[in-house]
C-alpha cells in the first residue's frame, strides 16, 4: 500500500527537493504552497503524513496544525514541522499542538527520510 505525504512549504525549491527524495523512497508526494492550499487538498488526497513549514503566507504552519487537530478526521495525522525557526517558543508551540517531529532548515535528505520513515512504513 503506497503511503502519501503532503509537503506544505511556500518555497518551490524545498517542495521539489523533498518530493524527489521521498518519491525515491517509494512515497507518493502531494504538495501545497501554504496552509490554506493544504486544507483544500486534504479531502481529495489520502494523506498519511504532513511535512509543513511554519512561515508561509495566507495560513502559517501553526494555524494549519491547529485546524488539523480540531478536525476529528485529521486529529491523529502525523505532522513534521520543517522550519528555519530554531527557537524554543516555536518548538514548544509545535509540541503543544502534538507534532511528531521538528526539523530545522537547512536539513539533509537523510534526515527528512529518517523522520518520515519513523511514522510511515515503506510500501509493502
Amino acid at each position: 500500500m503506497e503511503k502519501n505525504v503532503l509537503v506544505v512549504d511556500d518555497s518551490a525549491t524545498v517542495r521539489k527537493f523533498i518530493s524527489v527524495s521521498l518519491s525515491m523512497q517509494g512515497f507518493k508526494v502531494v504538495t501545497a504552497c501554504d496552509g490554506m492550499d493544504a486544507l483544500e487538498k486534504l479531502p481529495s488526497e489520502n494523506v498519511d503524513l504532513i511535512i509543513t513549514d511554519l512561515n508561509m503566507p495566507n495560513m502559517d504552519g501553526f494555524e494549519l496544525i491547529r485546524s488539523l487537530r480540531e478536525n476529528p478526521q485529521y486529529r491523529d495525522l502525523p505532522v513534521i514541522i520543517l522550519s528555519s525557526l530554531n527557537d524554543t517558543v516555536s518548538k514548544e508551540t509545535g509540541s503543544k499542538l502534538g507534532i511528531e517531529s521538528y526539523v530545522v532548515k537547512p536539513f539533509s535528505l537523510e534526515k527528512i527520510q529518517y523522520e518520515v520513515a519513523k511514522y510511515l512504513t515503506w510500501t509493502e
